[in-house]
């Protein structure tokens, strides 16, 4: 009888355990190999969007109720493999919102700016379109909204500073009721106050779906200064991220249809309605969009003392300035009291009237003004923001926009 020495093993034995060993580290790769790859995911930068914490529809700080843009941006954070993160800043200060966040690194990616050549000159670049944005005609169901036209003899809401209530200021046959907000539009037109309200598209559509039941149809429209595409902004040098982003947004179309209609805004075919004389306007995801100017009767300045050099001097030295740089600077701050491009419905602040208003006083005035403030009006003092340089090159392009028409 033989016998076999503990430290031996049949050579049938050890092929067994020869494969068993083999099994195991063939389960345990196709195991590891998951955690792997989410260890590479995981390794990736998050995708830190600049974001309003109380601005729906477009975005919240809400776990539950995000946004559109903010689902936007998360959509597009997956399909790159990475998490988000967010920069909180209030929109309602327009450019210097985008100056405060994405252009000081605080963020990388911007959903929702107007996708316009000069919005914030080359410092900004934009994915491929995401979506069309603009203003909206609200009405009962039954109503027939498709031109200008069909407002004859009709009370409508209109935006206070708005592109709308610039369309129709010399419409005669059209009772204008002005409002501040869309807000108001929608509660003026639920409360029988007006029969159509011609506001911010986006927020008229939000309201009806959580407040009042989808109750009135939203009819987008499309002419100067009332419709645009709009993109993801990110600072000039990060082209690459940019271009990342575009490759994945072809197949993110569905997905961005739906979340359109999940918070209610308009993102149908538009009529078209008119043009707004030199109007023009933008969103950077606000409740009433940041101007822009983009009127092609501002692209070439009428030639005044300012753009040739002739001026006689005023309180700050020479009146010379620089017009298309002051024209950005107003329509990146001014234009939210007194109008895209100094086009102004309200005669008491419209701009394009200082000539006729303070003849030779007109400089001496304005350096007033823009220095000093008139708090009591809601005038902010602008010394300490702007230098005397950006100040003067407004300066050169409001007198190029100056009425030098009769009275």
């Amino acid at each position: 009888m033989s016998s076999i020495k503990s430290n031996e093993v049949p050579s049938s034995t050890r092929s067994v355990q020869l494969g068993k060993a083999i099994r195991t580290v063939l389960l345990s790769a196709a195991l590891l190999a998951p955690a792997l790859s989410a260890g590479a995911d995981e390794a990736k930068p998050p995708l830190r969007l600049c974001a309003d914490p109380t601005n729906l529809p477009f975005s919240s700080d809400e776990p539950g109720k995000p946004g559109l843009y903010l689902e936007i941006g998360q959509a597009v954070a997956q399909k790159l493999g990475r998490t988000v993160s967010y920069n909180w800043y209030k929109s309602y200060f327009g450019k210097r919102t985008v100056r405060e966040t994405l252009l000081s690194k605080q963020c990388d990616a911007m959903v929702g700016l107007p996708l316009i050549d000069d919005f914030m000159g080359p410092s900004v670049i934009f994915s491929k379109p995401i979506a069309h944005e603009g203003y909206a005609l609200v009405g009962a169901r039954d109503r027939k909204l498709a031109a200008i036209d069909d407002l004859k003899g009709l009370r409508v809401a209109v935006q206070y500073q708005s592109t709308p209530q610039n369309l129709l200021a010399m419409r005669d046959d059209i009772r204008k009721v002005t409002v501040l907000s869309p807000e108001e539009g929608m509660t003026a037109l639920e409360q029988g106050k007006v029969d159509v309200a011609f506001i911010w598209a986006p927020v008229a559509g939000w309201l009806n779906k959580t407040s009042y039941g989808d109750k009135y149809q939203i009819v987008s429209t499309e002419g100067d200064g009332l419709l645009w595409a709009t993109a993801i902004g990110f600072a000039k040098a990060s082209g690459a991220l940019r271009d990342e982003v575009d490759g994945v947004l072809p197949s993110l179309g569905p997905d961005i249809a739906a979340l359109f209609a999940k918070y209610g805004v308009p993102n149908g075919a538009p009529v078209k309605f008119g043009q707004a004389d030199r109007a023009t306007t933008s969103s950077v995801g606000t409740s009433e969009p940041v101007t822009v100017g983009q009127a092609a009767a501002a692209e070439k300045p009428v030639q005044t003392a300012a753009t040739t050099g002739d001026a006689k001097g005023d309180a700050k030295g020479d009146a010379k300035g620089d017009p298309k740089a002051g024209r950005e600077v107003f329509n990146g701050t001014c234009a939210h009291c007194h109008g895209p491009d100094a086009v102004q419905a309200e005669r008491k602040i419209d701009l394009r009237l200082l000539k006729k208003r303070y003849a030779d006083e007109m400089e001496s005035t304005f350096w007033k003004t823009v220095h000093d403030g008139r708090p009591a009006k809601g005038m902010p003092a602008w010394k300490d923001v702007f230098s005397d340089d950006e100040l003067r090159n407004v300066y050169a392009y409001l007198q190029s926009v100056q009425d030098t028409g009769g009275n």
